[in-house]
């Protein structure tokens, strides 16, 4: 039965934080807000979490399109190969924000997924319950949206719906209140200039 805990974006209670992350150091799947829809998310370093994150969007790990969230761009380096400076004049630009970066993947990256990826999605969302999550496990965790099954609304808003739908799933629902009907902008970096892949919450005026 999964926990649901309250936590405020603008001053997330420390005592809370310590409690998800011990449930993502446990190699739990967390269902968290960011500054658009809500996530299933687990620590990027537990590859059995991973694969759970990979059956509830009933996929495989090798083909699944995982996002990584960050707190901020120090980490990047980590996972993505070097990036120029006009690119990440762009990242300085747009990021905290609601946008979704694929950039080039270094070497981590393949043998974290297991398997031939050659890129990798990036997200430091503008709220600070994932940005403070980050920060206190000290690694990115993994973003994919929680979808709704309904026709007409494609993202499950309400995280208490979420922690009754998925109470046996996940191990933990953050509420952060109300999520967004709007997924980030995601923007394709790899050639060295911005290609819009999907429009979404992120301002493109910003590229």
């Amino acid at each position: 039965m999964a926990q649901i805990v309250r936590l405020y974006p603008e001053n997330p209670n420390p005592r809370v934080l310590q409690q998800i992350i011990d449930v993502l150091e446990d190699g739990g799947v967390i269902v968290y807000p960011t500054d658009t829809v809500y996530s299933f998310g687990c620590d990027i370093s537990k590859p059995k979490a991973l694969d759970k994150v990979a059956l509830l969007k009933g996929l495989k790990k090798e083909k699944a399109d995982f996002s990584i969230i960050f707190d901020d761009l120090s980490r990047l380096s980590d996972y993505t190969k070097q990036i120029d400076t006009p690119l990440f004049k762009t990242l300085k630009r747009c990021l905290p924000g609601a946008f979704t970066f694929i950039l080039p993947a270094n070497n981590a990256v393949p043998k974290l997924f297991k398997n031939k990826k050659k890129t990798i999605g990036i997200r430091i969302p503008d709220n600070a319950i994932p940005r403070a999550i980050v920060d206190k496990l000290g690694r990115p965790i993994i973003a994919t949206s929680v979808h709704d099954e309904d026709e007409i609304i494609e993202y499950t808003t309400d995280p208490e719906l979420i922690a009754e739908k998925y109470e046996h799933q996940v191990d933990l629902v953050i509420d952060g209140g109300m999520g967004d009907h709007f997924a980030s902008t995601v923007v394709d970096l790899t050639s060295g200039t911005a290609e819009i892949i999907r429009e979404g919450k992120g301002d493109i005026n910003l590229l």
